[in-house]
């Protein structure tokens, strides 16, 4: 049995001409409360207790703008979120990459942000479990490299993967596609 990871897909088209402005793909990390979120949703009866439900991108990463600092799996939250949005399509996938109607070891996250959405110097991003379907943040108290054990997370979001990149600068003329594989 292989490890959990991810891999972030990200697709920058001009809103107007449908150029292709930026195309990436990098691995990322799966945060330490990922494992708590995944013990949460095995325990049977655990009311409330929801998967990824959101894409948050933020302006946030430390480090320089063009070779931003390591993510790190302590991170609880990103460090300067400036817009989340549900997910436009949860797709399983097959050892191939094509889709799968049945459930696989494969899932893509994907997430698009319109012209007037996630306008900004974009270089860190994560999948979060929100607490309900409205785009408040409840973020975890905690501030990296602070992680609180003790801490409940039932009362929190929580990013189960953390990415930071260089620097995306997104335009309001422009349409930002995120896809997001977890493969376990």
């Amino acid at each position: 049995m292989g490890s959990a990871k991810g891999k972030f897909i990200i697709e920058m088209r001009d809103a107007l001409t449908d150029k292709l402005m930026e195309y990436r793909e990098l691995d990322n990390i799966i945060t330490l409360d990922a494992s708590i979120l995944c013990a949460m949703m095995f325990q049977a009866g655990r009311a409330g207790t929801a998967g990824l439900t959101m894409l948050g991108v933020g302006t946030g990463a430390t480090g320089s703008l063009l070779s931003p600092d390591a993510p790190d799996p302590r991170q609880r939250r990103l460090n300067n979120e400036i817009a989340r949005k549900a997910f436009s399509t949860r797709v399983f996938r097959d050892g191939t990459g094509a889709a799968s109607s049945i459930p696989t070891n494969i899932v893509d996250f994907t997430t698009t942000y319109g012209q007037a959405e996630a306008v900004g110097p974009l270089n860190e991003m994560g999948l979060m479990r929100t607490l309900d379907d409205s785009l408040t943040p409840h973020p975890n108290p905690d501030t990296f490299p602070t992680r609180n054990l003790t801490r409940d997370l039932t009362l929190y979001d929580i990013l189960a993967n953390y990415l930071t990149f260089a620097c995306i600068a997104k335009p309001n003329t422009s349409i930002l596609t995120v896809t997001w594989r977890l493969s376990f």
